[in-house]
């Protein structure tokens, strides 16, 4: 039943991270412009965030969940300006040389970091972890033990699709010139910033 838990979450992870969106476009530009390894730890950065929210939700940590739902409106609009100006800068942005294979410190830690920011500022999230692991559980009180594999699932299911979209982004990353990743780094910028409108749109409105 162990095994059969963590299996499922780390499915339930991997479909969370899956879909395209600010966090999945910024990564596969990060793959592309600076190499498989920033990417992956770019999509590591979301993989911790959503392990930190299951955590607050497996373990029915129930003032901390009151307090971020509370925070949802201002970490919102905080992550929508965020991206709009990780979405500007990529805009104005020089393509650089093809990356090394090996990991630059100074930019793995800044690639981490703002994925992580970036997907903290959805505390909403919270709930829905919520829901789902305790539609795992059947209705039950989980345990420590039961609560710890499900967080541990979710963030191995989440890192095993950044692994995979930052190799798959591999293979094609040594076919682009320099023309084609400004194209890409533009389209990419155009996106974020129009995921950062709605938004602030839809966080305004709400």
């Amino acid at each position: 039943m162990d095994v059969l838990l963590f299996l499922k979450s780390a499915l339930i992870g991997l479909s969370i991270a899956a879909p395209v969106g600010p966090i999945g476009l910024l990564c596969i530009q990060r793959s592309l412009a600076h190499g498989t390894h920033i990417g992956f730890i770019s999509g590591l950065g979301a993989a911790a965030a959503d392990a930190c929210y299951g955590a607050v939700g497996a373990f029915g940590i129930g003032a901390i969940t009151r307090h971020f739902v509370e925070l949802a409106t201002p970490l919102a609009l905080a992550g929508a300006l965020f991206l709009a100006w990780m979405g500007l800068k990529m805009l104005g942005a020089t393509p650089p040389e093809r990356a090394a294979n090996a990991v630059d410190p100074a930019r793995a830690l800044p690639a981490f970091a703002s994925v992580f920011v970036l997907t903290l500022s959805n505390p909403l999230t919270i709930l829905s972890f919520i829901a789902i692991f305790a539609t795992l559980a059947g209705g039950s009180p989980l345990s420590a033990t039961s609560a710890t594999l499900m967080v541990m699932g979710v963030f191995c299911g989440s890192a095993a699709w950044w692994l995979i979209l930052a190799l798959g982004i591999a293979t094609i990353r040594h076919r682009l010139d320099a023309r084609a990743m400004r194209w890409i780094d533009r389209i990419a910028g155009g996106c974020l910033l129009a995921f950062a409108v709605w938004q602030l749109l839809r966080t305004v409105i709400a």
